[in-house]
């Protein structure tokens, strides 16, 4: 069983692992209970939603 939890205080210094995978569908379940999606929007364990963390285009570079 995985010590994680998410009222666990100390869960920030020690990163939950992937214990589900479903990259085809964009999805990854974590050992705390949270579901992060490829856009990397997150679902947590008590409900509530995370947006996704886009970054602007204006901040993208591209090597030329």
């Amino acid at each position: 069983m995985c010590s994680h939890r998410s009222s666990c205080p100390g869960s920030d210094t020690v990163p939950a692992h992937v214990v589900a995978a479903r990259p085809e569908q964009g999805w990854y379940l974590l050992c705390d209970g949270t579901i992060v999606f490829d856009d990397t929007g997150e679902l947590l364990p008590d409900g509530r939603a995370v947006g996704p963390h886009r970054v602007a285009a204006g901040v993208l570079t591209i090597a030329a």
